[in-house]
C-alpha cells in the first residue's frame, strides 16, 4: 500500500475506499490532487469538520495537491446527510461572510499556498446554473431508486425529505466533475456519512469523462461512549475563540475518556503514531500528562502555541494550584452590581457555567456547584465586594469546569 494511505490507516482515518488498491497506485505513480468539501452554513468550523484536514496535513506532508471546496453555493441548499431535519437555509450574505471566516481558520491550521494546498468555492460554478440546462446534461446520469438506496436519503425519507434537499448530491457530484476538469483532481475524502455523495460523482465523471477517480472516507468520529465527537455542554466545541475559548478546547480534549486518548493522539495531532501509542497506554497519574500533552497539541494546532500554553497554565492553576490563575476564563462585573448583591444564579449563568437560570439551578440542587471553594447549597444566595476573596470569585460547576467573576475595571 502507498505509504500516505498507509499512514492514514495507521492514524485511523480510512473507514471506506471505493478502490484502495487503485488508489494506492495513483498515488505511488506521483501526485495526487484531491480535494474536501465543507459547507459555510455557520459562523465557524468545529473540531468535527477538521478531521478530513488533518487528513489533509498527512496527505500534503507526502507530496500530494489539496484543494479545500467552500460550499458557497451548496450551503444555499444545505445537505441532508446526517441530519433529522431539514437545515434552516440562511441568507446569500451570511453564507459569504461565514465562507471569509472559515478559510481563515483553515489557512491557519493549513498554510494555504496556492501550489501545494488552494482553496475554491462552488458557488463559482453553481449561483448560475441554468436549471434546464443542468437537468439535461447532469441529472440524466442519476437514477432515483440508486440515490434513494443510499443511507443518508434512506433515513431521511422516513422523517420527510425535501425537494431542494433531494438535488443536493448531483450538486455535489457536479463539484467533484468541475474540479477533474479544473485541476486534474483524482480524489474526494470527507466523513463516512458522504459515502453517497462521492460515489455519485465518481460515477458522473466515469460516465462523462471516462476517467476513473476515487473516494476515501473517514469515521464519523465518537466518544469511547458513543456520544458525538466534540459536543459539549454549551454545544460544538468550535474554532473560533469568541465561540467556544482556548481553555474551554483545551479543557475539552484533557478531559477526555481514559479509552480515547490514544485515538486521539493519533487522529488530532502530529506527533509519530509510536508515541501516541505509548502515551496512550500509560495508567493513572501518567495518563492525566498524556491528557494534557494531548489537549496541547490539538490547542496548539488550532490556536497557536501561545494560546495554548496559556490554557495549560490555567488549568493548571485551577487544578494544580501551580499555574497563572489569570488565563482561566474571566467574566467582569460592575462594582454597582456587587454593592447591591448578585444571585448566585445570575452569577453562574453570566459566568457560562450554566446556560440558564433552571440549569444553575439543577446545578446547585445536585451539588455541583461552588464559590470560592464553599459548596452552593441555597440558590437564593446572594453575593456582595464582601464576598470577593483577592479581589476574585472563584466559580465552579462539577470538578472540571472552572471560572473567575472579577470588578470591572473602572
Amino acid at each position: 500500500m502507498n505509504n500516505a494511505l498507509k499512514v492514514l490507516q495507521e492514524r485511523g482515518f480510512v473507514q471506506q475506499c471505493t478502490d484502495i488498491e487503485g488508489l494506492s497506485k495513483l498515488m505511488d505513480d506521483g501526485p495526487v490532487t484531491f480535494y474536501i468539501g465543507v459547507d459555510p452554513t455557520g459562523p465557524s468550523l468545529h473540531i468535527g469538520h477538521m478531521v478530513p484536514f488533518f487528513a489533509l496535513r498527512h496527505l500534503t506532508d507526502a507530496g500530494h495537491r489539496g484543494v479545500a471546496l467552500l460550499g458557497g453555493g451548496t450551503a444555499r441548499i444545505g445537505d441532508p446527510s446526517g441530519k433529522t431535519e431539514m437545515r434552516k437555509l440562511i441568507s446569500y450574505e451570511e453564507i459569504d461572510a461565514n465562507t471569509e471566516r472559515f478559510v481563515k481558520q483553515l489557512d491557519r491550521f493549513v498554510g494555504f499556498d496556492n501550489i501545494h494546498t488552494f482553496t475554491a468555492n462552488n458557488k463559482w460554478w453553481l449561483a448560475d446554473l441554468n436549471y434546464i440546462e443542468f437537468l439535461r446534461d447532469i441529472g440524466r446520469y442519476f437514477s432515483v431508486n440508486r440515490m434513494l438506496s443510499f443511507e443518508a436519503y434512506r433515513i431521511r425519507m422516513e422523517a420527510g425529505l425535501s425537494f431542494i434537499e433531494f438535488n443536493y448530491q448531483l450538486l455535489q457530484s457536479y463539484d467533484f466533475l468541475q474540479l477533474y476538469k479544473r485541476h486534474n483532481c483524482r480524489l474526494q475524502i470527507g466523513g463516512d456519512d458522504q459515502w453517497g455523495n462521492i460515489v455519485s460523482g465518481i460515477e458522473l465523471i466515469r460516465r462523462i469523462e471516462g476517467a476513473e477517480c476515487y473516494g476515501l472516507t473517514f469515521p464519523l468520529v465518537t466518544t469511547s461512549d458513543g456520544k458525538k465527537m466534540g459536543k459539549t455542554e454549551r454545544g460544538a466545541l468550535f474554532l473560533d475563540p469568541e465561540m467556544t475559548s482556548p481553555y474551554e478546547f483545551f479543557q475539552y480534549f484533557r478531559n477526555v475518556d481514559d479509552a480515547d486518548v490514544q485515538r486521539f493522539l493519533l487522529m488530532f495531532t502530529f506527533l509519530p503514531a509510536e508515541e501516541c501509542r505509548h502515551l496512550g497506554s500509560l495508567k493513572d497519574a501518567a495518563l492525566n500528562e498524556a491528557k494534557e500533552r494531548l489537549a496541547w497539541e490539538v490547542t496548539s494546532l488550532i490556536h497557536g502555541r501561545e494560546e495554548a500554553d496559556k490554557a495549560l497554565s490555567a488549568a493548571r492553576a485551577a487544578f494544580r494550584g501551580d499555574g497563572d490563575a489569570t488565563q482561566l476564563p474571566t467574566t467582569e462585573i460592575e462594582h454597582s452590581r456587587l454593592e447591591t448583591g448578585i444571585g448566585v444564579l445570575d452569577l453562574f449563568v453570566e459566568a457560562g457555567l450554566a446556560p440558564s437560570k433552571s440549569e444553575a439551578r439543577r446545578l446547585i440542587q445536585q451539588g455541583g456547584a461552588s464559590v470560592n471553594g464553599q459548596k452552593i447549597d441555597d440558590e437564593k444566595q446572594i453575593f456582595s465586594a464582601t464576598d470577593l476573596n483577592g479581589g476574585v470569585l472563584m466559580l465552579r460547576a462539577g470538578k472540571k469546569r472552572i471560572a473567575r467573576v472579577v470588578l470591572k475595571r473602572e
